[in-house]
């Protein structure tokens, strides 16, 4: 028994028609993309508006985009250009100017995002196409688009929409370039990370080492050409990546906003710094444990609260009562498909697709699971989205390429073990909250057991069971993944931490998780106990739904209706009242405003009320050694009238206090 005859080839040769496995597509080919297509669309426009403006911090951030195009450009939280986000500006750019078209709504700020993920499931399903045949590219963007984490954040305004489409290009476009060698293709993978960097930087890098190794290994044309191919792919991920990085240095910092998460207002420390190593390692406002550091008030704790994020570092971290249900459905199969591909392969000419296939989708894999399971930085669940493709991809190529080998025993067996091991993990996470449709994880494990008894009896050797056992195969491993991806996509998640699932926001705490809710104050358990207090809306929810405060917002004619602590507190008052409101400390507590500049603003009428009661910022604060938002509002406290308007403290900053 030969391994080729275990695993055929999908094709060693240079060119499409090689690549592909076929000249002509079968017939049925277009309408099942178009069904994929649609069905995608349909799941992730379902509904769309019902996370009203979702995290209430981009959205805060887009509306600002609309109305000044300073703010669009930098990522600005308030039209003002104060204070940025603590991200690059990229997603920002695309929801901002659909706003800019459309007007500024939940709608036109959450649409781009969904057609992002119409996007990646098109291009997961081109890439996989093109070194596996149809039916591969079909069933992995299948699961792209079925997977919980998918269902959620491409209906929702974080930057991982953006960043996981251009990835998804990027893998697109390396794939390509295996063609012929094609420089040209292999530059506009390059364009795609840079431009993943400028969305949630040192993330969008994760895919670089797979990518590299493929073009490297299996590109057909000698080793010299490879390496000058992949130095010139490099530069073009550093001019990507780095003009925007350039543009924030040379342009004077008295003139635009302060960088958001940085500690010397730039963008480099932003993308080294809070977002870059100190993810990984727990520095740099992100503390060791996969906690953050932050600042009250809270109702339970006036001072210093940890927020625990992740749980602890860990190769089971993505199996976890957080990250489970959002990821690993097909991860464990994915992994499998994996090892016995390149098992299978391992006799292969060094240009067969099949193998560079599976080293693109697992490199991914492996690289960026490794990656969120150990980084001991902040880490939400959601991030987990960026794994999406990689699994796709490995539950494509791995379950089709065995189906075509099923004569053989080897290829039945490693499929029984595929099919037992999602049956057996879907059972288990759908077990985890086990009010939800108990009939289902039941029916899997039913299905599941024929699936794999056909299999190791050879029943799909047989024309006619073998069709229906192949059907019953793929119903079995999708089942679970889709249902719980269809009730997430069904709900709305108003969350700055939101979780996939059934119920709107997320299932509860985890041990050792988080759960942001829109409104409140949550204790997680675990390894913390509750001392891990989760600042949700808290009292920037409450600040926002006050119809008092938003009438009096509403009234103002100054340049910032209003100043609240932390964005927060902000991003209710600007969203609901449509005018413009200064983030002090921005997300983390940075030092912008200063205390200076916040008084000249207030001598110079710019600013009308100071609302009291919002969160100061999580991560840098002013205990850090800098002029933070508590000074500013010591200060006001000390010399300006206050308030009751609805159940919020305000400080009419146009009378001050006798004497002051």
């Amino acid at each position: 028994m030969t391994t080729a005859s275990v695993l055929p080839q999908a094709g060693s040769g240079a060119g499409p028609v090689a690549a592909t496995g076929a000249a002509d597509k079968p017939r049925w080919v277009r309408p099942a993309v178009a069904v994929l297509l649609l069905a995608t669309a349909g799941l992730y426009f379902w509904n769309l508006s019902a996370s009203g403006y979702a995290n209430d911090f981009y959205a805060m951030a887009v509306q600002a985009g609309t109305k000044n195009w300073e703010a669009l450009f930098f990522g600005s939280l308030d039209p003002g250009n104060v204070i940025t986000v603590d991200k690059p500006p990229a997603a920002i750019w695309l929801m901002a100017v659909f706003g800019r078209i459309f007007g500024f709504s939940s709608w036109s700020m959450l649409a781009p995002n969904a057609l992002c993920g119409v996007g990646s499931v098109g291009l997961v399903y081109l890439t996989v196409r093109r070194t596996n045949g149809p039916a591969a590219g079909l069933l992995a963007g299948a699961v792209l688009a079925l997977t919980p984490v998918a269902a959620l954040m491409f209906k929702f305004n974080n930057p991982d929409a953006l960043l996981v489409f251009l990835l998804t290009l990027g893998a697109y476009g390396t794939v390509r370039a295996l063609d012929r060698a094609g420089l040209r293709w292999l530059v506009l993978a390059g364009v795609a990370i840079g431009f993943g960097f400028i969305t949630k930087m040192l993330q969008a890098f994760l895919v670089l080492p797979a990518f590299a190794l493929v073009y490297l290994w299996a590109a057909p044309t000698g080793l010299g050409k490879r390496l000058l191919h992949l130095l010139a792919a490099a530069a073009t991920v550093a001019v990507s990546a780095g003009w925007y990085i350039a543009v924030v240095a040379l342009w004077p910092a008295s003139s635009r906003p302060y960088i958001g998460g940085s500690t010397d207002n730039s963008a480099l420390d932003l993308a080294l710094g809070y977002n870059g190593l100190g993810r990984i390692f727990g520095d740099e406002g992100n503390p060791g444990g996969g906690g953050l550091v932050g600042t009250g008030p809270t109702p339970d704790a006036p001072g210093k609260v940890v927020l625990g994020f992740g749980g602890d570092p860990g190769i089971t971290r993505m199996f976890s009562e957080t990250f489970g249900q959002e990821i690993s459905w097909l991860l464990p199969t994915a992994l499998i498909a994996l090892v016995a591909g390149l098992w299978f392969t391992r006799f292969f000419p060094r240009t067969d697709r099949t193998r560079a296939a599976l080293l693109l989708w697992g490199g991914w894999t492996v690289v960026t699971g490794l990656v969120f399971s150990y980084m001991s930085g902040i880490i939400h669940n959601y991030y987990t989205v960026a794994l999406a493709p990689g699994i796709a991809g490995l539950i494509g190529i791995g379950t089709v390429q065995l189906w075509r080998g099923h004569h053989n025993f080897s290829a039945r067996v490693t499929l029984a073990l595929m099919s037992a091991t999602t049956g057996v993990w879907t059972f288990l996470l759908l077990d985890r909250d086990s009010s939800w449709q108990p009939w289902l994880r039941y029916l899997i494990l039913l299905l599941t057991a024929l699936v794999v008894g056909g299999l190791l009896c050879g029943l799909d050797r047989i024309r006619q069971a073998g069709l229906v056992l192949a059907i019953a195969g793929v119903l079995a491993g999708m089942l679970g993944t889709s249902a719980y991806a269809v009730a997430t996509a069904g709900v709305g998640h108003t969350s700055a931490a939101a979780a996939s699932g059934p119920e709107s926001g997320g299932p509860d705490v985890p041990a050792g998780g988080v759960l942001m809710g829109p409104g409140g104050i949550a204790q997680g358990g675990g390894p913390g106990g509750p001392g891990d207090i989760v600042v949700g809306g808290g009292p920037g929810g409450e600040l926002g739904s006050n119809s008092e405060l938003i009438a009096l917002l509403k009234a103002t004619t100054t340049r910032w209706a209003a100043a609240a602590d932390g964005s927060n507190s902000a991003a209710g008052l600007a969203l609901n009242s449509d005018k413009w409101v200064i983030a002090i400390g921005g997300f983390g507590g940075d030092p912008a405003p200063t205390l200076a500049q916040f008084k000249q603003y207030v001598a110079q009428g710019e600013v009308a009320y100071y609302v009291s009661g919002g969160m100061s910022g999580i991560g840098l604060s002013a205990g850090s050694g800098h002029d933070g938002p508590e000074s500013i509002s010591s200060w006001v406290q000390s010399n300006f009238v206050p308030m009751m308007v609805g159940n919020a403290t305000v400080y009419d900053l146009t009378k001050p206090l006798s004497g002051s």
